[in-house]
């Protein structure tokens, strides 16, 4: 098979190109050359995808599979879509769960509503830019066109922080603000299993648009929490809150305390949307365990999590310390 990855060295990107090569495959990348490495043996193209003439790098290249991590202005996914009509068999999209309209009320399923956006617009929020790149790939390939609407991904490689700052986090030991209640609903997906899905659905010619994310429930904060302290080592005592007292104090859902939506919360459907599709389309997940553990392995591997494509780190992931001792101090 011959895949082509827009982008490639970020963490959905590079897990794809890293399996990819693990399957034998001839793997090209393109993106800027700004950040990142490949593995050895993958061809680079270069090229910026916003600048006039900036897609030329992929003239005359003939590929299997496309997959596309674009996550800027439509327009540009527009004109990549169009560029490689000719020249790809099947185009790979890496969306979001976020493309969902508000109230995201659980049960979310491919038919549900999404927001409304212009795939020939050069800005919007980050749902609007998802939306839009989704209609500019279909348009330009149709049924050879897959949508894969991720939601929160977690794995080796996490270039948000969620997963590795808990796991720091637990390490320091002593007592841990834990979000209650412990039961409550966590549904995720592994970079890996999503990596590893995608290229076989794009060796398949599997169109449509999928739910991609592990199935609701897989596990809870209770679980996430325990494999964290499992894998560290640490000594620490969880001390489990009520969300209301969490929320009275300030404290801010998903960014403060990454991960967790406490149940009512206006997103709280993104963790808990329907995959029937994608389960009945072949996605499997590995264990929690083995996620965490192999996240923690890779984190002391390189002590600080990498930026994102380029961007400064997401400097707001995490509750500081001094907060979190006055929260439990109450």
């Amino acid at each position: 098979m011959r895949l082509l990855v827009l982008g490639g060295t970020g963490f959905v990107g590079g897990a794809t190109v890293t399996e990819a090569v693990r399957r034998g495959w001839t793997v090209t990348v393109f993106n800027r050359g700004l950040h990142g490495t490949v593995p050895a043996g993958v061809h680079r193209l270069r090229g910026d995808r916003t600048e006039p003439d900036g897609l030329a790098a992929l003239a005359g290249g003939e590929w299997d599979v496309v997959v596309d991590t674009w996550d800027g202005a439509p327009r540009a996914a527009r004109d990549a879509a169009r560029a490689l009509v000719d020249a790809v068999d099947h185009y790979v999209y890496v969306s979001s769960g976020s493309v969902y309209a508000d109230p995201a009320a659980l049960g979310l399923n491919e038919d549900s509503p999404v927001v409304d956006a212009d795939p020939d617009s050069v800005d919007g929020d980050y749902p609007q830019l998802k939306s839009g790149a989704e209609r500019a790939v279909r348009e330009a390939f149709g049924d050879r066109a897959l949508v894969a609407r991720a939601g929160l991904i977690l794995g080796p490689g996490e270039d948000i922080g969620r997963l590795p700052w808990w796991l720091r986090r637990i390490e320091r030991g002593g007592d841990v603000l834990a979000p209650g209640p412990a039961e409550l609903p966590v549904q995720y997906i592994d970079v890996r299993d999503l990596a590893g899905w995608m290229l076989d659905a794009g060796a398949r010619r599997l169109g449509g648009t999928f739910n991609a994310i592990g199935r609701p429930g897989q596990t809870t904060m209770g679980e996430l929490l325990g494999a964290c302290v499992a894998a560290t080592g640490a000594d620490v005592r969880l001390r489990w809150t009520d969300p209301a007292s969490i929320l009275a104090a300030g404290v801010e859902p998903w960014s403060d305390l990454p991960i967790w939506l406490p149940a009512g919360h206006p997103y709280r459907g993104l963790l808990e949307r329907d995959v029937t599709r994608a389960f009945a389309a072949g996605l499997t997940c590995r264990s929690l365990a083995e996620t965490v553990d192999d996240t923690w392995r890779w984190l002391r591997e390189v002590d600080v999590v990498p930026p994102r494509a380029g961007r400064p780190l997401h400097s707001s992931i995490g509750l500081d310390p001094t907060r979190e001792a006055a929260v439990l101090a109450t």
